[in-house]
């Protein structure tokens, strides 16, 4: 087999994987989706037959408890996070390029706290009347926080700096998290549906709440994999990429606006869960190296695979009882982010 060179985040040559392999990763990640997906439905503290499920869909019982289990609760939450997972995940892939940061991701970088601050201090204050204004009250708070992170990141001299942005977006993730605990106390009535938010979960939704959310998402989804081509270009210097007849300002503005599109419809789905945008695209670059078109596709489907397990482990871990999936998430990110963080230490970034 003959190895491509793909870049690591230095820009350094390094051997990849043909594209021969990476199809065949592509078919078995779809696979491992549709079992992810399958196993979400099924497993449970009430386990569900196969033909149960299959019977939901194919042969529909009013009076089955099974089938109305599947269909009003199982089947919402494992949509839910088959998309949310994907949007993060995405949404990672594009930060860590335009940053050229291994630890960008809109967890870290308070893209998700903005989100979750503004749907929260709205449905303190105002009575939400749709989805939609979810939606936008989270595309609004989270271009706020991207926009503060990425302005206290740069300098006029050199642009972004790779820990001057992390530290700002620590300090925007713990002002936004502040602000957001602190409306817990001004409204109590409502302190479930904040808790919701804050910690992050696909459980209770609706199905109807996705279709709101679907437009904005898909579009996002299709044009971050339009632009694999140029993100390959960008990732190679800002000079290289103006030099083969990029416009990286223009470039730049979409990339930032697909951002906020993918993470604002995560939080407007599923709350704040942290960590899936990070660690997703690390492992995927394992695979198939800085490769955009494949780095964006897998990852999708990973984040979705990621999410779908962290939801049915939450089932189990302190059964009877569920842990939200952000708790999940950030059980299984933590060590990996620490882990992260040291290595760009020695090398100095």
């Amino acid at each position: 087999m003959t190895a491509t060179l793909r870049q690591d985040r230095t820009g350094a040559a390094v051997p990849g994987a043909t594209p021969g392999p990476l199809r065949l990763c592509l078919v078995l990640s779809v696979l491992g989706l549709a079992v992810a997906f399958w196993a979400n439905v099924a497993f449970g503290q009430y386990p569900i037959p196969p033909a149960a499920v299959w019977q939901a869909f194919l042969a529909p019982d009013p009076a089955s408890v099974e089938q109305i289990l599947v269909r009003t609760t199982r089947l919402p939450r494992a949509v839910i996070a088959l998309l949310v997972g994907a949007a993060l995940a995405l949404s990672g892939v594009l930060m860590q390029t335009l940053t050229r940061n291994p630890l960008a991701s809109p967890g870290i970088f308070g893209v998700n706290a903005g989100a979750v601050f503004a749907i929260v201090l709205a449905t303190t204050f105002f009575t939400l009347q749709s989805q939609q204004q979810l939606v936008w009250l989270a595309f609004t708070g989270a271009a706020m926080a991207g926009g503060l992170v990425f302005a206290l990141g740069s300098t006029r001299r050199d642009g972004l700096s790779p820990l001057r942005v992390v530290l700002a977006g620590v300090a925007i993730t713990a002002f936004f998290t502040a602000f957001t605990q602190g409306m817990l106390v001004l409204g109590q009535e409502g302190l479930d549906s904040m808790l919701y938010w804050i910690a992050g979960s696909v459980a209770n939704r609706p199905l109807e709440m996705v279709m709101p959310v679907l437009p904005y998402l898909g579009i996002a989804a299709l044009v971050a994999l339009l632009l694999a081509p140029h993100l390959d270009i960008l990732l190679s210097g800002e000079e290289v990429a103006r030099g083969l007849g990029q416009n990286v300002a223009a470039l730049k503005v979409i990339i930032c606006v697909t951002v906020v599109c993918l993470a604002g419809s995560a939080v407007a789905m599923a709350g704040n869960i942290g960590f899936v945008g990070l660690i997703v695209p690390h492992m995927v670059r394992v695979v198939t190296g800085n490769r955009h078109r494949w780095l964006l596709t897998l990852s999708a489907l990973w984040g979705a695979i990621l999410l779908l397990l962290a939801d049915l482990l939450g089932r189990f871990l302190i059964a009877p009882q569920e842990l939200p999936i952000g708790v999940v998430t950030a059980l299984l990110g933590t060590p990996v982010f620490i882990q992260l963080a040291r290595k760009g230490a020695r090398h100095g970034g």
